[in-house]
């Protein structure tokens, strides 16, 4: 084919790129999409004339005539007008129709989320922003959203990216990345691929999820933009602020962009939780029962920081230079006062049920904790795409680090000596009765005694350099317009995780004053209906802790066996090449690929000899390779009407705590159990074969209806176990990863659009909504006689919902917005009776924003308006082991762009 190439600009009245735009060469049916910034280039194309077609919806398509010549630059910038089918409401069509138009256009299953969509909800981190999406379920902690699942996997399945990055977790168990550390003005847009192609990488079983950051010549001018609010939260009265701005510019082939925010959360959240097991009846038998009981006061202060920066050099229409980077911060700061109820330190009583049980001499403690922890991550990326007639090539060399620690992490505990009678009464689980908030033995204060304190410091540090390189050639397959690409991909990752403890029961390490002299009178500690006295006065027990820090903190108070069996260090290189070709007939884009990718895994991890009392390290080398073969399906029934198949295999490596050879025992004895959390080096990485196919159709003004079903088929899924067994000759329950096969089958529907057809200001209305279901379940070892073998996956709910109602019109904009998630499991038991289960919990929201002029916004937030509780059970809902309310949020700002 001819070496000819034109380049060119899509942008509309005001100047601004037009991403998302098709632009199709009527003479030879070439068809290209623009990217973020409006940007095209077709390669392989003969010298003269060729007409260019250009279609976006929101705006009016349009036609030009090019003329090819031969060594020239053929550039070209074309400018769509607005659509007269499209009547401009505000500020909501714009982003809406960025995002559908590039969603439209793309080969692969997607969903694009830009950041004024994102800005019209009340989801200040990137977690929270994605509940919004099909097929998506949130994980919260105190009311905030962290963990994301997709289509009913587990948050491992889900790889994230910035600009293209892989993230590293900051936890030490798992590689899900909590994205509650991510401040959703992080982003220009969210991109998530719900199918793959064989140029991303293959450990996205759920998807993947790539966070595209602001770029110079996004808008190509002079921009500088200012936000900040506040809030009032129901419980406690305390508030939240936020404030951020951005500044980018373009200085001849130059753009240059900074952007920084800074919020923090203050919340109080009210919780108690129950621990049920088996207990032998005076009567005979054995059953469930409430054993201990604790109720948590919280006051959490969360501080989000983060900072991005690019600069961009275009030297050329085919050729740029990239150098980004990215830093997030949360530190969240909570104090806890703790009453904890220990019924089996006592006796059960004859007569007892599962509803109501008296237990004599029990035991009564109370604690104060501070925690803080911080999660930082850190990206860095260059690199350059040159675009020639006969050939692309983009590359890039990217690192990026993650970061947990805990700089505190103390306890103070204090034991009751009095030894109480109390009834439970659990008639109605989520307002249950004690008889101890009558007879008040744990408001006595003068018969609390120190027990102990405790200190624990735990560091994890991830790395990651990676270096990729793609090459894409034009070409003509089966009398089709195509393209082959090739590339190739190394990610060499390197993992540490520390972890001391220490425990001081030592008289002379008791703080001077009692309980009694600890507490503030002014401060109440009010839990639900429960009255468990006041809380302990931080400005008290703080400088106890720094003072007695340096006495507990020795080798006679060291809890070894703990600290060091919890250490463990990895390293993972992981080496991927793959081809891809793209076909373009009439109406059907083909994609057949395969990838290949190598994994070298070595892993260590202390190991404690009982007999010697020595320590060994124990390792673990591995190396494996895995196929995936893509096949991808993109048919045009009709400009609006859009089919996609797509077949593909992707994978899930096991965690590093998970596969290295680390026993860790605890040394708090319940009866003759102790707690082993076990590795288990035979674990394998899951593979995960695929089937998805999906239907699409457009109308205006920018609306859609979608459905689509899902298949994968999944081999070694990691899921945790928990059994009895011995330990060093003891009976032990143990903790270990084991692997099982299992399914997901689903389906997702999405629906948007706004109620034109409708008379007068009705018109304004609007609506989006989206259901899914996933079918799921994996088949659990058979030795497990105390339980179905059949199981459903860990994080899965059934159904996830979302809705919103949106009235638009000029500058003011409004909509309610609910989401929910049907139950799932948290973790499985030996017995289920004993699995840990999430209630499924729905959440309205409100919010509304008014353009006070063309650089001002004002807005007003209402979240978790109906202050629904979080809920986790066991087995069964009437047995509830955990019971939590954050209270509604009310949050006002403004925005000024100028």
């Amino acid at each position: 084919m001819a070496q000819n190439a034109v380049t060119g600009n899509i942008i509309d009245e005001s100047g601004s790129p037009v991403p998302g735009a098709q632009v199709t060469i009527q003479e030879t049916g070439q068809r290209v999409i623009t990217d973020r910034q409006g940007r095209f280039f077709i390669p392989s194309l003969p010298e003269g004339e060729i007409t260019l077609n250009v279609f976006y919806r929101g705006l009016a398509s349009t036609t030009q005539t090019v003329s090819v010549a031969a060594g020239s630059a053929n550039n070209v910038t074309i400018t769509l007008a607005a659509g007269s089918e499209i009547v401009v409401l505000g500020a909501i069509t714009d982003p809406t129709a960025r995002a559908l138009n590039r969603q439209k256009n793309a080969d692969a299953t997607m969903n694009i989320i830009s950041a004024d969509a994102i800005g019209r909800l009340p989801d200040p981190n990137i977690a929270e922003a994605l509940q919004r999406v099909p097929g998506f379920g949130v994980e919260r902690d105190q009311g905030e959203g962290n963990f994301i699942s997709i289509r009913g996997a587990p948050s491992e399945f889900t790889a994230v990216s910035v600009d293209g990055v892989m993230l590293r977790s900051t936890s030490p168990d798992t590689r899900a990345i909590d994205l509650g550390t991510f401040n959703s003005e992080l982003v220009s847009s969210i991109e998530v691929s719900k199918t793959l192609m064989p140029s991303q990488d293959a450990d996205s079983i759920a998807g993947a999820i790539n966070l595209t950051t602001r770029s110079a010549f996004d808008r190509p001018r002079l921009v500088v933009g200012v936000n900040g609010g506040v809030s009032y939260n129901q419980f406690g009265g305390t508030n939240d602020y936020r404030v951020g701005g951005n500044v980018s510019d373009v200085f001849g082939p130059v753009g240059i962009t900074l952007s920084g925010t800074l919020s923090q959360t203050d919340r109080r959240v009210d919780n108690f939780e129950n621990v049920y097991d088996f207990v032998n009846l005076p009567g005979g038998g054995r059953d469930l029962r409430v054993i201990e009981q604790e109720f948590k006061d919280y006051d959490t202060r969360r501080q989000r920081i983060t900072l991005a920066g690019a600069i961009e050099i275009r030297p050329d229409n085919v050729s740029s230079f990239f150098l980004r980077g990215n830093f997030n911060r949360r530190e969240d700061d909570e104090f806890r006062n703790l009453l904890a109820v220990i019924y089996n330190d006592g006796t059960l009583q004859p007569g007892s049920t599962a509803e109501r049980a008296t237990w004599n001499n029990t035991r009564l403690e109370k604690e104060f904790r501070h925690r803080i922890v911080v999660d930082q991550s850190l990206v860095l990326s260059a690199g350059g795409q040159h675009d020639w007639t006969a050939a692309s090539l983009d590359y890039s060399v990217a690192y990026t680090e993650s970061e947990q620690t805990f700089p505190i992490r103390a306890q103070l505990l204090f034991r009751s000596t009095l030894r109480p009678n109390i009834t439970q009464d659990f008639t109605n689980p989520r307002s249950p009765e004690f008889s101890l908030f009558e007879t008040q033995e744990h408001l006595r204060l003068e018969n609390f005694n120190f027990r102990q304190n405790t200190f624990r410091e735990q560091d994890t540090f991830q790395s990651e350099w990676a270096m990729q390189a793609n090459v894409k050639i034009p070409t003509e397959l089966f009398g089709a317009p195509s393209t082959l690409q090739f590339g190739a991909k190394a990610r060499l990752a390197e993992v540490t995780s520390d972890n001391e403890q220490w425990r001081d029961r030592r008289a002379g390490s008791a703080p001077d004053q009692s309980l009694l002299q600890l507490v503030d009178p002014s401060n109440p500690s009010q839990n639900f209906n429960f009255n468990l006295g006041f809380k302990m006065n931080p400005n008290l027990v703080l400088p106890y802790f720094a003072g007695i820090r340096s006495t507990s903190q020795v080798d006679a108070t060291r809890r070894i066996e703990n600290s060091i069996t919890a250490d463990y260090e990895a390293s993972e290189d992981i080496y991927a090449g793959y081809g891809m070709a793209r076909m373009q007939f009439a109406r059907t884009n083909v994609i057949v690929g395969v990838r290949v990718e190598h994994t070298e895994f070595s892993g260590s991890a202390p190991v404690f000899d009982v007999e010697t009392e020595t320590f060994t390290i124990g390792r673990i080398d591995r190396s494996y390779t895995d196929f995936f073969p893509n096949l991808t399906i993109r048919h045009e029934f009709s400009p609006d009407l859009i089919g996609r198949f797509a077949a593909t295999r992707a994978t899930a490596r096991p965690n590093f705590r998970d596969v290295v050879p680390r026993v860790v025992a605890s040394d708090d004895q319940a009866g003759n159990v102790i707690n082993v959390n076990r590795g288990n080096t035979d674990l394998r990485q899951t593979i995960s074969n695929n089937l998805d196919a999906g239907i699409e159709y457009y109308f205006p003004p920018l609306g859609l209806i979608g459905f689509n079903v899902f298949f994968k088929d999944l081999k070694n899924y990691e899921f945790t176990l928990l059994e009895l067994g011995t330990f060093n000759d003891q009976p032990a329950l143990i903790t270990q990863q084991q692997n099982a096969d299992g399914r997901i089958l689903g389906a997702e529907f999405t629906a948007q659009g706004q109620f034109t057809f409708l008379p007068g200001f009705l018109s304004n209305f609007g609506f989006f909504g989206n259901v899914a279901y996933a079918d799921a379940f994996i088949d659990l070892p058979n030795s497990l006689t105390d339980r179905p073998t059949r199981a459903p996956l860990p994080n899965q709910s059934d159904w996830t919902y979302n809705a919103s109602i949106f009235y638009e019109n000029k500058g003011f904009n409004a909509r309610f917005a609910y989401t929910n998630r049907t139950d799932y499991v948290d973790e499985f038991s030996n017995v289920a009776a004993l699995d840990t289960i999430w209630e499924g919990r729905g959440q309205l929201d409100f919010t509304a924003s008014v353009d006070i002029s063309k650089k001002i916004n004002l807005f007003f937030e209402a979240k978790n308006i109906t202050n629904t509780a979080g809920v986790r059970y066991v087995g069964s809902p009437d047995r509830v082991i955990e019971f939590e309310k954050f209270g509604a949020f009310y949050f006002v700002g403004a925005r000024v762009n100028f």
